[in-house]
């Protein structure tokens, strides 16, 4: 964000205010130390993109109203991406939250006489609710939801295993029962391999196992584990268990053959939401505005001392 005209102007006369936020992440932010010249307006650039001035001089209204405007535009990417996927079969909504801490208040496990020179700003962390959508019936027996909290697995591009909720399979051209993206479900011995030339009705049961007329193919592999919300979302509706707290456990899930399991976002709370973080977000920008007036009529006074 480049620095509006008025906080120049001041920086370069009496350099009475700090730096305003340059894509805020939200996080402590530390005194300032070790300035790169001996200008007294010279600022440091830290890691996450975040213009810092001496605390002594920095304006917090701008620092907050500046993270306000990062977590709302935020918001408004999840919301985005929730009505573009809540679609899709088995799509778990994003989430995003705010940790609850209160600006100036430091929290806990930090202590010193440079803790006293810092202050603390709310950071926006986006999570999945992985709470279970609706099953719909349709009829197509290659169609399969499940009744828990499992995920079917499915082997990716590259080998990896992938995890999903989204059920809508098909027999692809080489046999092997498959995701409509083409990646094949795995069961618990490999890819469930049908014969394509075989008519007879493709039968899958309560437990996973599936069989083509009364022949077995094997049985489904449905992953469990003991915390889903550390799984990495890879795209819309696929996850991979990447994270060293991830433990597979014995699933309980049942599986329906002919339903699918529909997104859990809903559109009109979805829009609801939209319209609370555009108010929010034009607040907030307000907020600036109104500093950046004031900073102008004091540096202006200050100017004219008659």
């Amino acid at each position: 964000m480049k620095l509006p005209r008025h906080d120049q102007e001041s920086c370069k006369h009496s350099c009475k205010q700090g730096a305003i936020l340059a894509g805020f992440r939200g996080q402590v932010l530390p005194p300032a130390t070790g300035w790169e010249s001996a200008s007294p307006c010279k600022a440091t650039v830290f890691g996450r993109g975040t213009v810092v001035a001496q605390q002594g001089f920095v304006n917090v209204s701008l620092f907050q109203a500046g993270a306000a405007l990062n977590a709302n535009s935020r918001w408004q990417e999840v919301i985005a991406e929730n009505l573009a996927s809540g679609a899709l079969p088995g799509y778990k909504k994003q989430q995003l939250s705010l940790a609850a801490v209160q600006a100036g208040l430091m929290p806990g496990g930090l202590s010193g006489s440079r803790s006293a020179q810092m202050f603390v700003l709310p950071k926006g962390t986006t999570t999945t609710n992985f709470t279970g959508g609706e099953l719909k019936p349709t009829g197509v027996p290659t169609d399969v939801a499940i009744e828990g909290k499992g995920f079917f697995e499915v082997q990716l591009p590259g080998g990896t295993t992938g995890y999903t909720r989204d059920g809508e399979f098909q027999m692809n051209p080489q046999g092997e029962l498959s995701t409509k993206e083409g990646y094949p479900v795995l069961g618990q011995g490999g890819p469930i391999q049908l014969n394509p030339r075989d008519s007879t009705p493709i039968s899958i049961s309560a437990a996973g196992d599936v069989t083509q007329g009364a022949t077995s193919k094997g049985k489904l592999a449905v992953a469990e584990f003991n915390k889903p919300e550390l799984l990495t979302q890879i795209s819309a509706s696929y996850y991979a268990a990447q994270s060293p707290g991830l433990q597979s456990q014995p699933s309980t899930s049942k599986v329906r053959q002919g339903y699918l399991e529909s997104s859990n976002s809903s559109t009109v709370l979805e829009m609801a939401g939209m319209m609370t973080a555009m108010r929010g977000f034009e607040a907030n920008q307000r907020v600036i505005q109104i500093q950046d007036d004031r900073l102008g009529r004091t540096i202006a006074d200050l100017g004219n001392p008659s």
